[in-house]
């Protein structure tokens, strides 16, 4: 299953720079990594980066981090992928830009 973590430019430089990521800083705050399902990702981007520009969107296989990662209940009953440790520039499948249009990202066909 195919799982999505928002980035900003510099967090998303700093993985390219350093090859893995502790996350972002409410990441390091909770203690793990919070990456977000196709059902809970347009809701993430408005909840947590409204109006942002020049995220990228990255996307991992979830099946490649089972043993770090936990699904936990969170916002609404929903379950959320969580990992325990950091992510690797090599786990990320695929990455893109995420534009913004009239206040709201858009997502690709298929995504969210």
């Amino acid at each position: 299953m195919l799982i999505y973590k928002i980035f900003r430019q510099n967090e998303w430089a700093d993985l390219v720079a350093q090859g893995q990521t502790a996350g972002a800083p409410i990441d390091l705050i909770d203690g793990y990594i919070h990456f977000s399902t196709a059902e809970t990702l347009r809701e993430t981007a408005a909840k947590h980066f409204a109006g942002a520009q020049g995220l990228i969107l990255a996307i991992v296989e979830s099946d490649n981090l089972t043993a770090d990662l936990k699904w936990e209940v969170s916002r609404g009953g929903a379950l959320f992928p969580h990992l325990y440790r950091d992510l690797k520039l090599d786990e990320v499948v695929s990455h893109s830009e995420l534009e913004l249009r009239d206040g709201a990202h858009v997502f690709a066909e298929g995504i969210a």
